[in-house]
């Protein structure tokens, strides 16, 4: 009888196999929604659409290059941030965020189809080299280098490489008429989040961040020993302009500031399960008064570390809303090098809003345009004329903060433009002054590199009425001298053609010294320090209304 009952065995479990094959398949068609043949339907219609365009279309078609431009077009459909990056790209992309990138080490700007070397990295590649700021690149590995052709993009492909390997460089120098040729081998060149260092007074050590990158936080930890050595009480860190980065950096960061256990922010979406990140108490500057700087230039990550601190009552948030990008990429690669970055959640800020600005899928050009938007509704110059799309929220001490967009500062920094007059902003906008500012640099670099301190410079270059001396250049180049807007728009005028021959000839700390000299934020801070009110205080009670009812 057992033997019988083995016999037949092979056969049952065959049977129950397809049985069970049968109902799995009966219960997925059923009860998933058909979803996965959706999705395979229609993956499959676009395969065969490219099929049908590659066998049977009229002309000849590069199918990769018509995905190449069908990709951007159907992230674009998705949300403002998802993005396509190709394979060339790729690299460019990455480096600012790696905190290195391997090249000769140089900042540079073209002017009249060359190349100019505006900066030499100190101890880098190419000043080891020989290369001073000035030079003119005209030849890379004997091949011409001017033109019109000559692209950042294309000569960063040409400058950037492999470490360890060469360049030849053939370089033109100021008052020379020979070509001057040096060998230049490739090195790592940082990319420093941490652009400036400095005191602002004899208590306030203030930190201005770029970005968010790998190495931004063991930065931002070299800049606090810098500062303590040198006595300081009050904290601002600078996050205008700041685009963002790595979340992880922002965390790290906000940690520094909080106590233990508290909601630095959390993510979450509809595959990703809300996810959060606390202080874990080691922070060595929890008590230290603080204050962070934003505007609307300040995304994503800023708005992280803003947010946190804010909605925690740990500082005093200084500036004007900020840009409201609360959407997490997370980055995919392809077998041909190029990647992907998709939305996979949102972010949220402790008090629980929501930091992404509204939007609707497959309108960007709206989105675009907000900035601008912001602009001409007077958001720049009144804190009443901001718009807050989403509900209030309450900081731990109960104060209201709001969601639908950016982070909207404790005190609020109006846009200076008493004296802007149409006159400046063609200067501005139309790119002369910062090409003005390099070609005075260039003529004057001799002058210009005995002053070691930039306020020394600054002073010189007053003396100079740089601002006379630009308003005939300009003048020469269709931009019409007006003299009266001129006269008006002076001290603007000035500070923006000087900053940019301080930027030229020194360093970027140095540059923001300058600006940072008259900025009405600065001089809030300092006020708010002065004050002893960086820390938060809840909100008080309004009494009035009873009071007055009683009466």
């Amino acid at each position: 009888m057992q033997k019988k009952n083995n016999r037949f065995m092979p056969l049952w479990m065959a049977l129950c196999t397809v049985i069970g094959i049968l109902i799995g398949t009966f219960y997925a068609n059923h009860f998933s929604g058909n979803r996965l043949s959706i999705i395979n339907s229609s993956s499959n219609k676009l395969n065969n659409l490219l099929h049908i365009i590659d066998d049977k279309y009229v002309d000849t078609v590069n199918i990769d290059n018509l995905v190449e431009k069908a990709m951007p077009q159907i992230l674009a459909e998705l949300d403002p941030h998802s993005v396509y990056i190709p394979a060339k790209d790729v690299q460019m992309a990455n480096d600012d965020l790696r905190g290195s990138f391997s090249g000769v080490g140089i900042e540079f700007t073209i002017r009249h189809d060359t190349l100019h070397v505006q900066q030499v990295i100190s101890n880098g590649p190419a000043e080891r080299a020989g290369l001073i700021a000035g030079d003119k690149i005209i030849t890379v590995d004997d091949k011409p280098f001017t033109g019109k052709t000559l692209t950042n993009e294309e000569a960063m492909h040409r400058l950037k490489g492999p470490k360890d390997t060469k360049v030849k460089l053939g370089v033109m120098r100021f008052g020379e008429k020979k070509l001057r040729e040096f060998i230049v081998t490739r090195g790592e060149i940082p990319t420093k989040s941490v652009t400036a260092v400095y005191m602002l007074d004899r208590d306030t050590g203030y930190i201005r961040l770029k970005n968010f990158g790998e190495n931004t936080y063991p930065e931002l930890l070299i800049a606090l020993a810098k500062l303590s050595q040198q006595g300081f009480h009050n904290l601002t860190i600078d996050l205008r302009g700041n685009t963002g980065g790595y979340l992880q950096s922002a965390v790290q960061i906000a940690n520094e500031f909080l106590p233990k256990n508290r909601l630095i922010v959390y993510t979450q979406g509809r595959k990703s399960p809300r996810q959060e990140y606390r202080s874990d108490g080691r922070g060595s500057y929890q008590q230290i008064p603080l204050v962070i700087l934003i505007d609307e230039g300040s995304a994503s990550a800023s708005e992280i570390l803003a947010g946190a601190i804010q909605d925690n009552d740990r500082g005093t948030i200084i500036g004007r809303r900020s840009f409201g990008k609360g959407l997490v990429q997370e980055p995919m690669a392809f077998n041909d090098q190029s990647m992907i970055r998709l939305t996979i959640a949102r972010y949220y800020s402790p008090s629980g809003r929501c930091i992404q600005k509204p939007y609707t899928s497959g309108e960007n050009k709206n989105y675009e345009d907000d900035l601008l938007t912001r602009y001409e509704h007077g958001e720049f110059f009144s804190q009443d004329s901001i718009k807050h799309d989403g509900p209030a929220y309450k900081t731990g001490l109960g104060r209201p903060v709001y969601g639908g967009g950016g982070i909207t500062p404790d005190i609020f920094i109006a846009e200076d433009t008493t004296d802007v007059t149409s006159y400046y902003k063609q200067a501005a906008m139309s790119g002369l002054i910062i090409q003005y500012a390099f070609e005075y640099t260039d003529n004057n670099r001799q002058k210009l590199s005995k002053f070691d301190d930039f306020e020394e410079l600054s002073n010189y270059l007053v003396r100079q009425n740089t601002v006379e001396q630009f308003a005939s250049y300009a003048d020469k180049l269709g931009l019409k001298r007006r003299n009266l807007m001129i006269q008006r728009s002076h001290k603007m005028l000035e500070r923006y053609i000087n900053s940019r021959i301080i930027y030229n000839m020194m360093s970027e700390e140095a540059w923001m010294k300058y600006l940072n000299s008259d900025d009405p934020a600065i001089t809030e801070t300092l006020k708010v320090f002065r004050q002893n009110n960086a820390f938060p205080s809840a909100p008080a009670k309004d009494n009035n209304v009873s009071q007055t009812a009683r009466r």
